[in-house]
């Protein structure tokens, strides 16, 4: 396991047609869950959940959000249904990160969404702490309603985002960070 400033100063997002298998085990996706579910979250609320697609519920859902492109667009062509299909197949294991952010009396929704956000980040820390590849994508299903209703989502819950995990096939270089000096102010 590799030290934890090392792992936080050099995690990098897989491209997720670098994903293949195996993907993590029963037991490890536990303990990426629990890892996720570990995040500054005020009043306790919990303001997300996951829907995890593994095994044949990825065909499932990419089948359920194909139904919805065909209902929408009866002149959608083949490929692109057959891409919706493969949607979810593009990994081993996808996490969708479902904030439930929702008006409370204390706790502002955005504090709520970005609690939510939070557990998406912790999502890519802890797979990449266990050696797998992960990409955080938000892609058109977060976007369109009926693509969330076709996945089980409540009419107020918003998917913050898709998490791919599986064995990366490629290294990524690092990219350019943000120099600290155009990033940092001290008042």
């Amino acid at each position: 396991m590799p030290d934890a400033l090392e792992l936080l100063a050099t995690r990098r997002s897989s491209r997720v047609i670098d994903l293949i298998e195996p993907g993590p085990s029963a037991d490890e996706l536990d303990t990426i869950l629990t890892i996720a579910s570990r995040v500054p979250d005020h009043g306790k609320l919990a303001p997300w959940r996951f829907i995890v697609f593994e095994g044949e519920g990825r065909a499932r859902a990419g089948a359920k959000l194909a139904d919805v492109l065909a209902e929408a667009d009866p002149g959608v062509s083949e490929k692109r249904l057959e891409d919706e299909r493969g949607r979810f197949l593009r990994a081993p294991v996808v996490v969708a990160v479902v904030s439930r952010a929702a008006p409370h009396v204390k706790i502002p929704e955005f504090e709520q969404l970005m609690s939510s956000a939070a557990a998406c980040q912790n999502l890519l820390i802890a797979a990449a702490a266990l050696g797998y590849g992960a990409t955080w994508l938000s892609e058109w299903p977060t976007y369109d309603a009926a693509a969330r209703a076709a996945l089980g989502l409540e009419t107020f819950e918003r998917i913050t985002g898709f998490i791919y995990i599986g064995t990366a096939t490629q290294k990524l270089e690092d990219r350019p960070r943000p120099d600290l000096a155009a990033v940092v102010t001290r008042f």
